[in-house]
């Protein structure tokens, strides 16, 4: 459903996003699909939405720098990029914060974050009613053309879902993605703000195929998103010195300590839980985390991605 920008329907696409719903925005890049980036089911929801085959880490926007450095740990460099280019087409991976509010879901369990400040006035406005950051990846199904219109969007999503329409975004191309958390500033992505500008404030950057940054993009490493304790795939039956990782109302007893991804059996709330609870369950004193099978449907098809990853040999110190 396309709405125009009025300031009425803009305040009801924040309450919808503060309700846990997601919308679609303009920037000035592309379009985006919000969601309050502090809750794991909404953040579920953007990748149902997309149909994203993968939990690839989500762009973090926030007004400022202020609020980028309340999510992620805020250096001079990045302080430097965002006097200079913020707000506008530039995403920066910072190392989260250890009070960082953001779903580990938007991040991808990784231990870093992407964060920008959009230069649309509608989406500053956006994101100044809601008063959360908002996760929002293009707002087009995975793999389709990135969205420059509400229209665009409207074809790629559907009908259902809410789109504020502001016009044709003026850059037309997703944002340049740099790496600030090692020594050496990393290019993950050309996009929006040209490499040479960025280079005149901080020197010269790495791109990520050559440089140490490379693997915090998604899907690069096949031993990823790994708990301290080994994990075991396709668990039907639970040992008593193990912690058991369950999905679907029927759970074999036994396990020392049990979470359940979703008693429903629902993909999208077994997405919106994984990493969290994958935290919770790697405790010391047992002897590794045993993972149910999740039915390779929809997200379910990501989470078994992700525990397939987490279980993977892992490298030799």
């Amino acid at each position: 459903m396309i709405v125009p920008a009025s300031d009425r329907d803009l305040l009801d696409a924040a309450a919808r996003l503060r309700a846990g719903e997601i919308a679609a925005f303009p920037t000035e890049t592309v379009y985006g699909l919000g969601a309050d980036a502090t809750n794991d089911m909404a953040v579920a929801k953007v990748y149902a939405a997309k149909g994203r085959p993968q939990f690839n880490p989500l762009i973090v926007h926030v007004t400022d720098s202020a609020a980028a450095g309340r999510l992620v740990a805020w250096d001079a460099r990045a302080e430097a990029l965002a006097r200079a280019f913020w707000p506008g087409p530039l995403t920066l991976v910072r190392p989260r914060r250890a009070d960082c509010p953001v779903s580990l879901l938007a991040g991808a369990g990784l231990d870093t974050l992407a964060v920008r400040a959009p230069a649309h006035p509608v989406a500053q406005a956006l994101l100044a009613a809601c008063g959360r950051p908002l996760a929002a990846p293009s707002a087009n199904r995975s793999g389709a053309v990135s969205p420059t219109t509400a229209a665009h969007v409207a074809e790629s999503l559907g009908a259902e879902v809410l789109v504020l329409d502001g016009g044709a975004c003026r850059v037309g191309i997703e944002s340049t993605v740099l790496d600030l958390t090692g020594d050496a500033p990393v290019l993950l992505r050309e996009g929006g703000l040209e490499r040479e500008a960025i280079e005149d404030v901080i020197g010269k950057l790495a791109s990520a195929e050559a440089g140490d940054a490379a693997p915090r993009s998604p899907g690069r490493l096949a031993s990823h998103y790994a708990p301290r304790l080994a994990l075991r795939l396709h668990a039907l039956v639970a040992r008593a010195d193990e912690a058991l990782l369950a999905f679907g109302p029927q759970v074999p007893p036994g396990a020392a300590v049990t979470l359940n991804l979703s008693p429903a059996g629902d993909p999208v709330e077994a997405a919106a839980n994984l990493f969290a609870m994958l935290r919770l369950l790697d405790r010391p004193g047992l002897s590794g985390i045993a993972a149910m099978t999740v039915p390779e449907r929809g997200l379910g098809r990501a989470v078994n991605d992700r525990l397939r990853r987490a279980a993977a040999p892992r490298p030799l110190a």
